[in-house]
């Protein structure tokens, strides 16, 4: 007797703040460690979709705009047992459609996710590592005579986004005035200027480092110890581009690298200063 497939009946619709608890369920089955309200924050700063099964939802993905020109896409998430399916492939074609052709567009992949994502024209253009642990002592940080280490407040807030955003090609105010609400943070003043800082919040297992942006290596290894120092004992999380340089340096005051993912774009790389760099991301999915 021949037994002939069928293809399962898929809809897709915008996600709304109704879906996120399944979104939740559907992280922790892939064993991603978002909290509920980790989602909560990407879906507000954002927009996407869900694929349904009879009335479940059974995958997710969003996007953000990052100013006139670039957007990014993440959360891509399908089912384990519906995978195979092409439920993450349509997934990406109503994402897609949603952000426009005119867009670059940017996302960080897995590398089982990788094949699915050049098949709609996207290319790797650097790699990011995922550095965490509990870290268990402190390590004594020194500043240069014309540095100082300070915490932000609500009027520096223009300030280092115009930095992130010199750091990184993207427009960053709105999505760090969102992280603000639940992130605390240093700035690096040299001579009475802002030349650096570094925010930590709250997210999955512990605790998440980033953005990181800073005028030196020097100047980003200053801030990061001094927020890890902050938080001996619990764990914690950090994101770093390849060209941060910060792998082995991490690794030896106690956060392993656990994981890597590679950044792809559809379209052109955003335009970098190389005099303010991003020494970590704000996350895999917000970049």
């Amino acid at each position: 007797m021949t037994v002939t497939q069928t293809p399962l009946s898929i809809s897709y619709r915008a996600m709304t703040e109704a879906d996120l608890n399944t979104a939740y369920t559907l992280s922790q089955a892939v064993k991603w460690p978002h909290r509920i309200d980790d989602w909560k924050m990407v879906h507000h700063l954002g927009s996407g979709f869900v694929a349904e099964y009879h009335n479940q939802p059974i995958g997710t993905v969003l996007c953000w705009d990052h100013g006139e020109k670039y957007s990014s896409l993440g959360m891509v998430i399908v089912s384990p047992e519906k995978q195979g399916n092409g439920i993450g492939r349509q997934l990406m074609n109503q994402i897609l459609d949603e952000i426009g052709e005119q867009k670059n567009v940017l996302l960080f992949a897995t590398p089982s996710g990788q094949p699915l994502y050049e098949s709609f024209g996207f290319r790797a253009s650097g790699t990011v590592y995922q550095h965490q642990a509990i870290v268990e002592n402190a390590i004594a940080i020194e500043t240069n005579e014309k540095e100082e280490l300070r915490h932000i407040d609500r009027e520096d807030y223009a300030k280092i986004a115009k930095l992130a955003e010199t750091a990184c090609g993207l427009t960053r105010a709105t999505t760090l005035n969102e992280i603000l609400k639940s992130a605390s943070g240093i700035a690096m003043e040299t001579q009475g200027d802002i030349t650096g800082f570094a925010l930590i919040r709250q997210f999955g297992r512990g605790y998440a480092i980033g953005p990181v942006i800073a005028s030196s290596q020097e100047q980003a290894k200053v801030m990061i110890q001094s927020l890890i120092n902050d938080h001996i004992n619990e764990f914690v999380r950090i994101d770093i581009p390849q060209s941060s340089e910060l792998n082995t340096w991490l690794t030896e005051i106690g956060l392993p690298q656990v994981d890597t993912v590679v950044e792809m774009v559809r379209g052109e790389i955003p335009q970098r200063d190389s005099k303010i760099r991003q020494f970590a991301l704000i996350s895999q999915a917000l970049g």
